[in-house]
């Protein structure tokens, strides 16, 4: 299975890189883990949220891997717990998807995106900066991984 996080932002603090790389390196060969950061489209002189939005689109959608699952994080999505989480990437793993995980930019996702999304994942009802959720999908992500794989970093 493979994996790929597009996040829109770029040169995030050096604790979230440093913390996206840690867990990174814990998947193992399994698991193929890729993040790809797209570029933000700059706000004023003429541009508005919404063509900063749908520049962002275009980019996420050249950047989508053929066939993969789409996960679009969003506020309004399904609030699943981690073991949640994990059952349906063990079904995931099963049928032989790869999987692709979207966290928008500072003004939020095209509606058009959402729409094509296979799930909306609501990560957290809190208000995060994008760098933080970055840490937090890597870290939930390994941590579904963990509980397929019987390890005892999830404990209940």
């Amino acid at each position: 299975m493979r994996i790929t996080i597009l996040a829109v932002g770029t040169k995030m603090p050096r604790w979230v890189d440093e913390a996206f790389s840690d867990y990174a390196k814990r998947f193992g060969r399994d698991i193929g883990l890729e993040l790809k950061e797209i570029k933000p489209e700059k706000r004023g002189g003429g541009v508005t949220a919404d063509k900063g939005i749908a520049a962002e689109h275009a980019r996420l959608l050249a950047a989508i891997p053929p066939r993969a699952v789409l996960v679009v994080l969003d506020e309004r999505g399904k609030n699943w717990t981690t073991q949640q989480l994990a059952q349906q990437m063990q079904h995931w793993q099963q049928d032989g998807s790869d999987l692709c995980f979207i966290i928008g930019g500072a003004d939020g996702l095209s509606p058009a995106l959402k729409a094509q999304a296979d799930i909306l994942l609501q990560l957290s009802a809190l208000t995060m900066p994008h760098g933080m959720v970055r840490v937090l999908l890597v870290e939930q992500l390994y941590r579904a991984v963990s509980i397929l794989n019987n390890h005892p970093y999830h404990r209940e």
